[in-house]
């Protein structure tokens, strides 16, 4: 990924609760020789340096990506920036995000224990505290049959680059007046940019 340096993210931790955040990933691969992506929510684990997932069964892109070099897309908020918000018309319109790539080598779980593990740590994950569903609570024929459906993997992280095109390279001044426009539009990306803007000041 193109990392101009004052748009480069070098913490750690901020970058781990970005991929936490926006979990629902782009997964990049070879599949029978071409590109090949698909769109599907993923758990980090610190500890282990790793990501998991499953693919649908159907989903041929699991049968060659076995220990290939991965790429996975995370991508936060992102919005328009109007050059009419600026003290001049000398100006040109940009957009601002914040993107993470993870690269990583891919292994097929075939372990079924590790497979009912991670999809049950995902619904923790996306489900309310006080929700009444229960992955555990679920009659496990009925499981077993909807996970030969399915294919688990892990990735294994071999390099993160992570990027914020927050308008760091204009003045505090410009920063400002473009938080308050888009803290002025009615949108969950322009909100969130918004505040991102605030903490990379």
């Amino acid at each position: 990924m193109y990392i101009p340096k004052h748009f480069k993210i070098d913490d750690m931790e901020q970058i781990y609760e970005f991929i936490e955040k926006y979990s629902f990933v782009t997964l990049y691969s070879t599949h029978m020789g071409e590109p090949y992506a698909t769109h599907l929510p993923l758990i980090l684990k610190k500890d282990e340096n790793a990501l998991y997932g499953h693919f649908a069964r159907a989903n041929g892109q699991w049968k060659d990506i076995g220990n290939q070099l991965a790429l996975v897309v995370f991508q936060g908020p992102h919005c328009y920036i109007s050059p009419s918000w600026y003290e001049t018309t000398n100006a040109v319109p940009t957009w601002n995000y914040v993107s993470v790539h993870v690269y990583g080598k891919v292994d097929i779980i075939e372990d079924e224990k590790v497979l009912f593990d991670s999809l049950d740590e995902m619904v923790t994950k996306y489900e309310k505290p006080d929700s009444p569903y229960n992955l555990k609570k679920v009659d496990t024929d009925y499981i077993e049959g909807l996970s030969k459906g399915i294919v688990a993997f892990k990735i294994a992280i071999t390099k993160i680059e992570a990027k914020a095109k927050l308008s760091q390279n204009h003045s505090l001044e410009r920063q400002e007046i473009i938080i308050q426009n888009l803290e002025k539009i009615a949108g969950q990306d322009h909100l969130e940019v918004a505040t991102l803007m605030k903490k990379n000041r």
